[in-house]
């Protein structure tokens, strides 16, 4: 997939839900990514860049039990100051997601799964 369908894919993420802070689409060591304006990002690019090459590799072990357990559908994880979801796609890149800490997280998710399916097998 090209670049442009990925800053597609943040731009229609970012707009699904008004906490969401921040989009990105990591691909073959490719970062694709949007913030929503009038915010500043927590981490810098480097930074997420190397917290989403570990994730993809945290994604991985993951996939390892999934004749077991099924297949993974999304991570989450609660810091402090944001939730970030990371969802796999084709290959070994990932969708992340920051938000702020009020969110209706069921409802992100399934709008975020639904935004991937237009894209991705889900």
């Amino acid at each position: 997939m090209i670049n442009l369908e990925y800053e597609k894919i943040c731009d229609e993420i970012l707009a699904c839900d008004e906490k969401i802070r921040y989009v990105a689409v990591y691909d073959f060591g490719e970062l694709t990514d949007k913030i929503r304006p009038g915010l500043k990002c927590h981490l810098t690019r480097e930074e997420t860049v190397m917290s989403l090459s570990q994730a993809v590799y945290r994604w991985s072990t993951r996939k390892k039990t999934t004749e077991k357990i099924g297949k993974p559908v999304f991570a989450l994880a609660k810091y402090e100051k944001i939730f970030r979801i990371t969802l796999p796609i084709q290959g070994a890149g990932l969708i992340l997601v920051s938000t702020e800490l009020d969110i209706n997280m069921n409802e992100l998710v399934d709008k975020i799964l639904k935004i991937k399916s237009q894209y991705w097998e889900v």
